[in-house]
């Protein structure tokens, strides 16, 4: 597969643009949407009545019970028996999801030496685990190595596979093209349609910060409007709102990692290069390299003092977009020991300090999973919500 070929530009949206939809809602359209109703049901709620569902979805209980024949039929969905809570009439029939009878494969391409990849349920249980060193690989010899870690997950799976996911850096378009991934050599990749013809299966690809805020708010019982900061070797950031991964015009939402916060009348504060060519960006400060040159030596005192330093600095970054989407969390993943204290209480008092108090009074700033497994899990969110309709 050859790199490097970017797609064409979009075409410029003219000023005064209509807001309202331009194409037609077809039948099949609503039958999708309230299939994906059925099936969200089925997996944050388990097994339930058909009558249950129907509450719950607000679709009346003939919609719900052609829905869920249709759904027996294609074996994503299987009943249960009766309901043996006692209550008058006759006893509900369950239905539930089939989640162990199906399989996703999900790909993380972030760590810096190593490709990890597994096979799990659809509710996030790991079945099979796989890696691929990158052995200092880019361009078309990575993409190489995901070919191959994705094949040999496919052949693993013991049951049938609904869909790849991966988690990736870079910057990422609804298609699966990865537009730009410098770490990995990347530009203009379409990686999803070309693993998908490789593996004959569904493939959706996206943004690793994007990924990990999908798994908070499918698996992690994150709010509905979150803010998930994702720092490791870079610094990206997810956005839900009201339930939806907000991508962005050029795909690139949350891309807060190369604001600039440090510059010449900073006090104390030297403006460091950055990767991007600039100096004094956010991910200079606040990856974990930096937060680990920034403590090294220290004694516990001065070392909360330098990681308080930079929540500081992240709360003033963070502040305008808490306030201009009013979200209700705002969640940090990354090593816990560098962001799980005083940078953490620091990035929440400076972002109160600096929003009106309907804004800041409840805003919760917590740690997100830490776990091997929490970008995995965000590549499989993007299976059950590109092929199931979950989120």
């Amino acid at each position: 597969m050859t790199t490097g070929t970017r797609p064409a530009a979009a075409p410029r949206q003219g000023v005064g643009r209509a807001l309202r939809p331009t194409t037609k809602v077809l039948p099949e359209h609503a039958r999708a949407h309230n299939r994906s109703l059925v099936l969200g049901h089925l997996f944050h709620h388990g097994p339930s009545s058909r009558a249950d569902v129907a509450r719950s979805s607000g679709l009346t209980r003939v919609t719900v019970s052609d829905l869920v024949a249709a759904l027996i039929a294609e074996g994503l969905v299987a009943e249960l028996g009766v309901r043996t809570e006692g209550k008058v009439g006759k006893p509900a029939t369950l239905v539930g999801l089939r989640s162990t009878d199906h399989a996703v494969v999900a790909v993380d391409l972030t760590d810096d030496e190593t490709a990890r990849g597994a096979v799990m349920t659809l509710t996030g249980d790991v079945v099979t685990r796989r890696s691929a060193p990158w052995q200092g690989g880019t361009g078309d010899a990575a993409v190489a190595t995901v070919e191959g870690l994705c094949a040999a997950l496919v052949a693993a799976a013991e049951r049938p596979v609904i869909g790849v996911g991966i988690a990736s850096p870079g910057v990422i378009d609804d298609a699966g093209v990865v537009l730009e991934a410098p770490n990995r050599g990347w530009s203009g990749v379409p990686l999803a349609a070309h693993l998908a013809a490789l593996l004959d299966a569904p493939v959706h690809v996206a943004n690793d910060a994007n990924t990990r805020a999908l798994r908070e708010h499918t698996y992690g019982g994150a709010a509905a409007s979150t803010m998930t900061v994702t720092v490791g070797q870079g610094v990206g950031a997810g956005l839900v709102v009201d339930g939806a991964l907000v991508r962005g015009r050029g795909h690139a939402a949350g891309e807060i990692g190369h604001v600039t916060v440090v510059d010449e009348t900073t006090p104390g504060e030297t403006p460091q290069p950055c990767a991007c060519g600039r100096r004094g960006c956010l991910e200079t400060v606040l990856s974990a390299p930096a937060l680990r040159r920034r403590t090294a030596g220290l004694g516990p005192e001065d070392s909360d003092a330098a990681l308080a330093s930079v929540g500081r600095m992240l709360g003033r970054t963070l502040a305008p977009v808490v306030s201009a989407l009013n979200l209700a969390e705002v969640l940090l993943s990354g090593p816990p020991e560098l962001l799980d204290g005083p940078l953490r209480e620091a990035t929440l008092a400076t972002v109160r300090d600096r929003t009106m108090p309907v804004i800041g009074h409840d805003l919760r700033v917590r740690a997100a999973a830490s776990d091997e497994d929490a970008a995995l899990a965000g590549a499989a969110v993007l299976v059950l919500q590109g092929q199931l309709g979950i989120t």
